[in-house]
């Protein structure tokens, strides 16, 4: 697995697009998100669509068409130097065959900032565009608006980054030990889902994978773990990193199973890292080489995030 190219990092008056490629935002905690923004100095642009509700599934974010434009718009507005995602939910997946990946390149690199459901993004701007991303906090969402460190360490990582080069969380070994390798992963369920997908990466051979999820229970994350072990998508893999099991079956329960599944790798497993969907989220960019030492609960980035 190879580095993967770093954007470079915010300065004050930086315009940054929000747009919701998955789920509906609520309009009050958009507004307050974009507060926090302008508080940052910078400023921000919102998708025409990013209020919009699908006619027929509301789970959506309006159609696939309209968030997909909305995403490549932004992507490709010379102005724009970074694009943050609303919130999650579901739908990112289904509109990636939407986007011109051509016109993505030849726009340049930019920052992209979301979690859960873009998981589906992530994979695939790493692997359409050989793009570093960060798997962090979004533009409406609740840990955003309202958690101070979670606010803290997006902000830090966004403007000066060589300020987070060694991510401690307070995490433990699962199983003891250190590696090196490249970040990447994500929501555990839409890993599972991108199996087989031209839009997504082959395996994590030489990658320290960062795994979470929200409202599974043990039985369906048994089932994706499992998954990409008969896929053979973990072999190889240097290390993994446990985020949080928020809204799924008591943590006991998820711990044996990730136990179970996870420790025949013979690699460092760290759990509770502090990534996904808990509060005060940290902020994990994808695509950086890193060292991870399970014993400590760090990870320690070889380069910042950004440029």
């Amino acid at each position: 697995m190879k580095e993967l190219v770093r954007p470079s990092r915010l300065t004050p008056g930086a315009r940054v697009a929000v747009v919701a490629p998955s789920g509906p935002v609520p309009e009050e905690r958009l507004q307050a998100g974009l507060d926090i923004l302008r508080g940052w100095d910078l400023d921000p642009v919102v998708g025409p669509h990013v209020l919009d509700r699908h006619g027929e599934f509301g789970y959506l974010a309006g159609t696939d068409a309209d968030r997909a434009a909305d995403l490549q718009n932004a992507w490709c507005d010379p102005s724009v130097d970074a694009v943050l995602c609303a919130r999650g939910g579901y739908g990112a997946m289904r509109m990636v065959e939407l986007l011109d990946w051509n016109a993505l390149r030849a726009a340049g690199p930019k920052v992209l900032v979301g979690f859960s459901d873009v998981t589906a993004l992530h994979e695939a701007f790493a692997a359409r565009l050989g793009l570093v991303t960060l798997y962090g906090p979004m533009a409406a969402g609740i840990d955003f608006i309202k958690n101070a460190r979670a606010q803290e360490h997006l902000r830090s990582t966004l403007f000066a980054p060589e300020t987070v080069r060694t991510i401690a969380s307070g995490g433990r070994a699962l199983v003891p030990g250190r590696a090196r390798g490249v970040t990447l992963g994500g929501c555990l369920c839409l890993l599972a889902s991108e199996l087989g997908s031209a839009h997504a990466r082959p395996g994590a051979r030489g990658g320290l994978l960062c795994l979470e999820d929200v409202g599974e229970e043990t039985y369906r994350l048994d089932r994706y773990l499992t998954q990409l072990l008969r896929a053979d998508w973990l072999d190889g893999v240097r290390g993994v990193l446990l985020g949080s099991w928020e809204r799924c079956e008591p943590y006991e329960s998820v711990r044996a199973l990730l136990l179970d599944r996870l420790g025949g790798l013979g690699v460092p497993v760290v759990e509770e890292f502090g990534f996904g969907h808990c509060e005060g989220a940290l902020t994990i960019p994808f695509g950086v080489a890193a060292e991870l030492d399970a014993d400590t609960g760090t990870l320690t980035l070889a380069e910042p995030a950004l440029r």
